[in-house]
């Protein structure tokens, strides 16, 4: 099952956040969130490395874009 976080519209660091939370909490093997700008999806990414996540997709949706993570 892949978790899905919607951080569009929110200014960082909410979507590091929104995605750190999820992280911690969840048991899914797949995280997928959606940002509106580049530095979120920067940043994003980057977390999600930090905490040993790898960054599968980064897609531009539009003027959206959608990160996908997995368990390493």
């Amino acid at each position: 099952m892949i978790h899905k976080v919607d951080a569009r519209g929110l200014a960082c660091p909410q979507p590091v956040l929104l995605t750190m939370e999820v992280i911690r909490s969840t048991s899914d093997s797949a995280i997928e969130i959606l940002v509106d700008n580049e530095a979120s999806r920067e940043n994003v990414s980057r977390a999600a490395v930090t905490q040993g996540w790898k960054v599968d997709r980064s897609d531009e949706l539009g003027e959206d874009f959608r990160i996908l993570i997995k368990k390493t």
